[in-house]
């Protein structure tokens, strides 16, 4: 299948062209144009996948170079975003212009080219603190920060071009994804990074809220079910291990994986304003299981901690260690 994936030169996206090329699509990866030339995490993907794939440069927020990239592709996976939530606070019109207009702009594209599936990726964030767990698709949304409000709109806007012109979406719901590569804004990298430079007082900000990660193979696998599947059109889908733990003991956990002894220091910069916290996810990942046969490959504690152990093994790698700066806070 000749497939486009927006968003490919980033932490998910990277690891979803890979996947793609080894299982034999025709890959045409949708890069944010740069004057360095830069590819992102694509410029050192595994050696087994350089030069298997076309790389489009441009930007999402332009209808015109969109369309043009998806000349010619059966599918589409989109998964161009900005996805920092403390960024969202201070400048919430640029996720208007890129989660919103951005999706807007592919989805018009795919109904005028005619193509034959489109995976938008939303978040767990839109469903805010959890009401009832685990969290099902009925779940109601709540937009508790502008990135979870541009999520929220962003996935109505594709639901809305299924059901008023037919154009064939899925909305692939992926909760807490970790694995390599991933940027220190979120908050494993953060753990990590800091560890791997020697820290032993490690800053965080609120340690109480509880997450469903979800190893990045794992959301990869997803997204695969969800293309070369005839079913779950006009459907939302989450992807999460149905594990829940708290940041807290997501630090202790991974501190015991790296053989250290850590000491929490809450660091005021990185708190969210109270009702924008996200108290509690807890995916419900029942439908994932039965319109894709998809299951995580890393469940539960075990599954949790395996998963930490082969991230912190990228991490503390000194070529990769050197790309992250454990001394600033990364918003």
């Amino acid at each position: 299948m000749k497939v486009l994936v927006t968003g490919a030169d980033g932490f998910i996206g990277s690891h979803l062209v890979e996947a793609l090329v080894r299982a034999g699509h025709d890959v045409r990866a949708f890069v944010l144009y740069n004057s360095f030339n830069s590819w992102g995490w694509l410029d050192t993907c595994g050696d087994d996948v350089k030069g298997r794939f076309e790389v489009f440069a441009g930007d999402i927020r332009d209808p015109h170079g969109v369309k043009t990239a998806m000349q010619g592709c059966e599918a589409v996976l989109h998964l161009a975003a900005l996805i920092a939530i403390p960024y969202s606070y201070h400048s919430p019109d640029t996720y208007v212009d890129t989660n919103v207009k951005g999706t807007l702009n592919v989805l018009q594209a795919a109904r005028e080219l005619g193509v034959g599936r489109v995976v938008h990726t939303s978040t767990s964030e839109v469903y805010g603190t959890a009401r009832f767990v685990p969290i099902t698709e009925s779940h109601p949304l709540q937009g508790q920060s502008p990135y979870s409000a541009s999520k929220i709109a962003a996935d109505q806007m594709a639901y809305s071009f299924y059901a008023s012109f037919g154009l064939p979406v899925v909305i692939a719901r992926p909760f807490n994804t970790y694995g390599p590569r991933q940027s220190a804004r979120a908050v494993i990298p953060t753990i990590i990074t800091q560890i791997a430079s020697g820290k032993r007082q490690i800053r965080l900000g609120a340690v109480s809220p509880t997450r469903d990660f979800n190893y990045v193979q794992d959301t990869v696998g997803g997204f695969i079910a969800a293309l070369e599947s005839d079913n779950g059109l006009g459907e939302v889908v989450n992807f999460g291990s149905n594990f829940e733990i708290s940041i807290g003991d997501t630090a202790l956990l991974i501190a015991e994986a790296m053989n250290a002894e850590i000491e929490i220091v809450t660091d005021e910069a990185r708190l969210r304003p109270e009702k924008s916290e996200v108290e509690r996810l807890w995916a419900d990942n029942a439908k994932a299981r039965e319109l894709f046969g998809w299951q995580p490959a890393y469940a539960g504690r075990d599954g949790f901690k395996r998963g930490l152990q082969e991230t912190a093994a990228w991490f503390v790698q000194g070529h990769n260690l050197r790309s992250y700066k454990a001394d600033v806070y990364n918003i």
